[in-house]
């Protein structure tokens, strides 16, 4: 079936940013029966797949990569590895859980390495950050609130947010209770939006703080009149 491949070439900068907007070719057709047309021996069937899934699983692994060149790297070698399993695929479950749970391995093995050079490494602190990557100073604000997330609590909250996976799929993608899924989506948000949202005491300029204490200390100080509750 190899000789079925696709060109797999991806150019990170012709690709846009909302990926799962894309409209396939012939949507009366199921992701699950192109797969199994493609076990088959339909070259196009694979083709197709190919298409519809290639700019949101490169999107997938830009957003936990560093580097673009990795993240098109990481997109290949999924859709190769889909490609080299295809003889075992049985549609247990959407394929694209079982297309992202592909994709889950190959990064999984990629921080192994990476933790395992660092360890050798005379700068063990320089590891990179997966949630980290080049963007705008917001972009890049929001990318450092969700690197201090709970790492499960950042992984469901980007399946749901960004993959735009359900419940019950991310569910089955990390092994965890549709319940438990819930509750560190609501978590993770919570906890975003306070790093996002300081709060207004934190961001007084320290020009205004002064200013503030200043005038509480210079100020006459009034006794509450007896009775008055405050």
């Amino acid at each position: 079936m190899q000789d079925a491949l696709p060109a797999l070439v991806l150019n990170s900068e012709a690709l846009p940013r909302h990926a799962m907007n894309d409209t396939p070719a012939n949507p009366a057709t199921t992701d699950e029966q192109l797969m199994l047309a493609f076990t088959l021996g339909s070259s196009d069937a694979f083709t197709e797949l190919f298409r519809r899934y290639k700019q949101s699983i490169y999107a997938f692994f830009r957003r936990r990569v560093t580097d673009c060149a990795h993240a098109e790297e990481f997109t290949q070698e999924t859709f190769l590895a889909l490609l080299k399993a295809a003889s075992r695929y049985q549609p247990r479950a959407l394929f694209r859980t079982y297309l992202y749970s592909i994709g889950f391995k190959i990064l999984r093995a990629h921080r192994r390495k990476t933790i395992f050079r660092a360890m050798f490494s005379a700068h063990p602190s320089t590891i990179p950050d997966p949630a980290k990557q080049d963007a705008t100073e917001s972009g890049l604000w929001v990318r450092h609130a969700i690197a201090k997330l709970d790492p499960i609590d950042r992984e469901v909250l980007l399946l749901r947010e960004f993959e735009q996976l359900s419940y019950t799929e991310i569910a089955d993608l990390l092994q965890l209770p549709l319940n438990t899924v819930r509750s560190r989506l609501f978590r993770a948000r919570t906890a975003l939006r306070n790093l996002l949202e300081p709060s207004a005491a934190t961001t007084v300029s320290p020009a205004a703080q002064t200013a503030e204490q200043t005038a509480s200390q210079t100020a006459p100080q009034t006794l509450p009149q007896k009775g008055i509750r405050l």
